[in-house]
């Protein structure tokens, strides 16, 4: 009984609360779609800092966003860009890819977090690598 108490013991002091993500987000003063994609992160437990800014093409062009990639809005993670509407998982494991600059869900389709409009459009989240290369990291139908 005591080794069993002891045990527990050491587990409960062992486990640490995890730091929650933090992402610094980007945006345009009239964009609607951007605050609720700022809700869907924040409901999915990362912590954000919400930078209101005129000029949006300046903040890609510094973290090397492609236009083909662009949204309309733009978050940075440890340097890592997340351009668009991407799904707050896709989000979190952006740190496990360190290859990556970054992820991008291009344009604004129906149906992504922060565009929920009642249709939902197939789309795709695409990394970039370093070197410029592209690749479909996630997929997700339409309905």
């Amino acid at each position: 009984m005591r080794a069993l108490l002891f045990t527990g013991l050491l587990l409960a002091g062992s486990l640490q609360a995890a730091e929650p993500v933090h992402i610094d987000v980007y945006r345009d003063p009239n964009c609607g779609c951007c605050s609720d994609w700022i809700d869907h992160l924040q409901a999915n437990g990362l912590s954000v800092t919400d930078h209101v800014v005129d000029n949006m093409s300046e903040i890609k062009q510094q973290l090397g966003v492609p236009p083909r990639l662009a949204s309309c809005h733009t978050g940075v993670i440890n340097g890592q860009f997340v351009e668009g509407h991407v799904p707050a998982a896709d989000v979190l494991k952006l740190g496990q890819r360190p290859e990556l600059r970054g992820l991008a869900v291009p344009g604004m389709p129906h149906g992504s977090p922060g565009m929920e409009t009642g249709r939902v459009d197939a789309y795709q989240v695409i990394g970039l690598d370093k070197q410029g290369r592209e690749e479909v990291v996630s997929a997700y139908p339409a309905q």
